[in-house]
């Protein structure tokens, strides 16, 4: 071999050499680093895991597009920036905002049950509607296909899908009493009544089934008012100040369903 070629061959075989410790080089520095404390010792440990989200919270965006939600949903606004994990459009299309291991501000005040940072726990789902109008079939059947996938990959109860208004009465009404609940709940997904409704035994507490479901009970008249929007949707014969026995009889089916014992006085636990 000539002095000229041998010299190329070794410049082929250090460039070949070089090459994938340069690209490692380049990856690392692109990947991210976990947060440490200057202060400490790193010891990392591998027993650890991402943000779990144990509830799914439904909302409406109060908006006139989609475009026009994306827009609130990633800037800072008179109120405060905003955000959810998804936007589910009026045709359908499905648009995801922030990580599912990260926390989306999206619930604001309130609790339930004992979760009492929702924004923590939850997965937040915004519905592009302006709070009037009823919500298209295709958005729904693009809401399943989206609950199947969460549930499902995150580990989450089809149980915990509750409304934003579930969360925080009084304070917030997504979203609404038109949302199809009960849709949902034929698809296998939230808490609703099963089999016949029958009237409640005597001493039966529906203040503490609604607490047990997860209620908050500090304005108990905005409560009652959420929960007729959510199971009773546009039924326009009910008081919004009362608990009819229409009201007891769902309480009492759910109560049943949540395996309420002796905390709720004449409720059998099933």
């Amino acid at each position: 071999m000539s002095r000229p070629h041998a010299l190329h061959a070794r410049r082929f075989a250090v460039h070949r050499w070089l090459m994938p410790l340069c690209l490692a080089t380049v990856l690392s520095a692109c990947a991210p680093t976990p947060v440490r404390n200057p202060i400490a010792q790193w010891v990392p440990s591998p027993n650890y895991d991402a943000r779990r989200p144990v509830l799914i919270v439904i909302h409406f965006t109060n908006e006139h597009s989609a475009s026009q939600a994306l827009h609130t949903l990633r800037t800072a606004n008179s109120g405060g920036p905003v955000s959810a994990h998804y936007l589910v459009g009026d045709d359908g299309h499905i648009y995801q905002l922030v990580a599912d291991s990260e926390r989306a501000w999206h619930a604001g005040a309130g609790h339930w049950g004992t979760i009492t940072d929702v924004n923590s726990a939850s997965i937040g789902i915004e519905l592009d509607n302006d709070g009037d109008s009823p919500f298209t079939q295709v958005q729904i059947d693009s809401l399943l296909h989206l609950l199947a996938d969460l549930t499902d990959r995150l580990r989450i109860p089809r149980t915990q899908i509750i409304g934003h208004e579930d969360l925080a009465p009084g304070r917030k009404d997504d979203p609404g009493p038109r949302f199809p609940w009960q849709q949902l709940a034929q698809a296998g997904f939230g808490l609703w009544p099963q089999g016949p409704l029958v009237d409640p035994p005597p001493g039966f507490d529906p203040w503490a089934a609604l607490g047990l479901i997860g209620y908050p009970l500090d304005n108990r008249t905005a409560t009652v008012h959420s929960f007729h929007h959510h199971f009773r949707g546009m039924d326009a014969g009910i008081n919004g100040d009362a608990l009819d026995g229409q009201d007891l009889r769902i309480l009492y089916a759910l109560s049943r369903q949540l395996g309420a014992g002796g905390g709720i006085t004449g409720v059998p636990a099933g």
